[in-house]
């Protein structure tokens, strides 16, 4: 493999705190590497010293003269005056551009929902961080660097850019490096992992779950990392070797060594134990909506109406865990706000069981702005200075530090703090205070990979129901057991197939925006539809879509009985919970018939081209 570029002995430090030491490492021809580390750590400012964007106080970088470099910064730094299709494309004519259909491939899966002629200035974060990714993958550079890529990008939005990624070069061609906190990402393009700590890079050969591994055996090995560190890292890797078998046969590493690393570790969770306790904290009822509808107007002025949710229903139980995936502005925050009683539906009903005590981990974690001069340790005592974490008693301090807050962080003002850092504390000041429902709106922003497994261990051993808004698949499968999508159209459809089923579903569907209608230039020239299928056969197919409809809403009906009847066994002082494990079994099938006649529903919709 022919060599791109190259770091020797870099070293940068800032203010007092070394930040790389003496780091030597090469990218080659063929290499997808993806970085990572804690926040903090170097990961960003050694992607900029190698894209030649930062000076090292000493060592060089290396480059074949003929490569060219394509970055991607997390600061916005498109011209806000510019129109969007000029912001990508310049100059070119409509019909240049249109031709290439690796641009249009680009289009399409980045800013098909972005106002082509609308001002940057007037765009939300989010599209701002598409029509910056488009206006980079256009091109063609021999490297390609992006630093959290997939931020403000929605489920579907990440799995366009792991196949664009794995489909851009040849495998032998090209070199991509990327810093993310995505689990997921990270396994499906990275044949490499950097990890970027205590000032020097460590290569591992594989994606993140063979990191996983290679990081537990050296720590193993070495005896150097403290105890819960190496648990939580053998926990993470437990995870990865019981979940989905696409995930465990794509890393390259010894299944053998893999299995007796985690013989003694438990599941990440006692899914039935932690049903029993939220139910004697919850009751029979937690929170439903009852064919709730919500229009919002359009603009200030009132003046059109959006339908948001139509007829939709949705039932909570004690313990239920679950992950609501959508596209951006297809309302699942919203939805969040409805569960919670921020915003009051325009029809339906929303029943709040009576012992219900909600929380939220919003977005914007403004939450904090008036907690500015206190301390994080003081922060915490202030809502509980005793905590059960499984079953064990943690004091805040523990627990502070269990979340990545050192004896020394503990002390710092919150006015003081990172992102990340905001994000992790109101986490744990919301658990403190001990709801019983908590609901985390994007809750991996910001956020390194090892601070998200603490999470995910803390949330393991909480005793809650769990509503869950991401674009990380990787979390949503690892902290919930069932998944739900908004399409779009109104409606809330469970996801049997996970998301898998969901990015399914999206595909049948086509290129849609959140409100249901195609809007985009590169979609513009020819039409996906009924192809050469005859009048019978689009007879037929009608009649088999309204027959698979009715099925579904008959499984719907029958799943709600089963869960109802859960939430009446469990909500009894003797509760019989074999019976509960009973109904839990049907519900499931119930689940996987919904699944597979889903498939049907899709590939009959194909043939409609609906």
């Amino acid at each position: 493999m022919a060599h791109l570029l190259g770091a020797e002995n870099l070293s940068v430090a800032f203010v007092t705190r070394t930040i790389l030491d003496g780091v030597s490492l090469g990218l080659e021809d063929g290499d997808r590497i993806g970085v990572v580390g804690r926040n903090g750590d170097g990961k960003s400012t050694l992607m900029r010293l190698l894209a030649q964007r930062q000076k090292p106080d000493s060592g060089r970088v290396t480059q074949r003269r003929d490569v060219s470099v394509g970055y991607l910064d997390q600061t916005d730094v498109l011209d806000g005056a510019l129109e969007v299709g000029q912001a990508i494309v310049g100059d070119q004519a409509d019909h240049e551009w249109a031709s290439n259909p690796k641009i249009r491939d680009v289009m399409g899966g980045l800013v098909s929902e972005v106002d082509w002629h609308a001002k940057v200035s007037s765009l939300s974060g989010g599209q701002k961080r598409r029509v910056a990714l488009a206006k980079l993958l256009i091109g063609d550079d021999d490297v390609i660097m992006l630093d959290e890529p997939t931020n403000h990008l929605d489920v579907e939005g990440v799995a366009w850019l792991a196949q664009h990624l794995r489909q851009r070069w040849r495998p032998t061609e090209g070199g991509l490096l990327v810093v993310t906190h995505d689990r997921w990402f990270l396994d499906e393009i990275c044949n490499h992992t950097w990890e970027v700590h205590d000032a020097v890079v460590d290569d591992f050969d594989g994606g993140y779950a063979a990191y996983v591994l290679a990081r537990a055996e050296r720590d193993r090995m070495n005896s150097v990392i403290e105890s819960k560190r190496v648990q939580l890292v053998k926990k993470e890797l437990a995870w990865l070797r019981r979940g989905a078998p696409a995930r465990t046969a794509k890393p390259k590493f010894r299944i053998e060594a893999a299995n007796e690393l985690i013989a003694d570790v438990p599941e990440p969770r006692d899914s039935l134990a932690l049903s029993k306790m939220a139910m004697s904290r919850l009751g029979k009822d937690v929170l439903d909506l009852e064919g709730v509808s919500l229009s919002l107007p359009v603009d200030g002025d009132g003046a059109g109406q959006r339908t948001l949710f139509q007829d939709v229903t949705l039932r909570l139980a004690p313990g239920q865990r679950l992950g609501l995936v959508g596209v951006n502005g297809s309302g699942k925050t919203t939805l969040l706000h409805l569960l919670n009683g921020d915003v009051l539906p325009t029809g339906g009903k929303v029943k709040r069981g009576k012992t219900v005590q909600t929380a939220v981990l919003s977005q914007e974690v403004r939450e904090l702005d008036e907690l500015g001069n206190s301390r994080v340790i003081e922060v915490i005592e202030a809502e509980k200075r005793v905590f059960s974490v499984g079953g064990k008693e943690v004091s805040a301090s523990q627990l502070v530090e269990q979340l990545g807050f050192t004896n020394e962080k503990q002390w710092t003002r919150v006015s003081e703090l990172s992102g990340g850092e905001r994000r992790r504390l109101q986490l744990l000041r919301l658990l403190v205070g001990e709801p019983n429902v908590l609901m985390l709106d994007e809750p991996t922003n910001d956020l390194d990979t090892d601070t998200l497994s603490a999470i995910e261990d803390v949330l393991d051993g909480w005793p809650g129901t769990l509503v869950v808004v991401s674009h990380d698949r990787y979390l949503l499968e690892r902290v919930t057991d069932s998944q739900m999508a908004l399409l779009g159209d109104g409606r809330l459809r469970d996801l049997p197939g996970g998301v898998d089923q969901y990015l399914e579903l999206r595909r049948a569907a086509g290129p849609l925006t959140a409100t249901g209608s195609a809007a985009s230039p590169a979609n513009s020239g020819g039409s996906a539809g009924t192809g050469g299928s005859s009048e019978a056969e689009l007879r037929q197919a009608r009649k088999d879509l309204t027959r698979i409809e009715r099925q579904i809403t008959k499984v719907d009906a029958q799943k709600g009985k089963l869960q109802q009847q859960m939430n009446e066994a469990g909500s009894k002082a003797d509760a019989d919970f074999d019976r509960i494990a009973d109904l839990d079994a049907k519900l499931r099938a119930l689940q996987t018939e919904t699944g597979e006649l889903e498939e049907q529903w899709m590939e009959t919709a194909e043939i409609l081209g609906e």
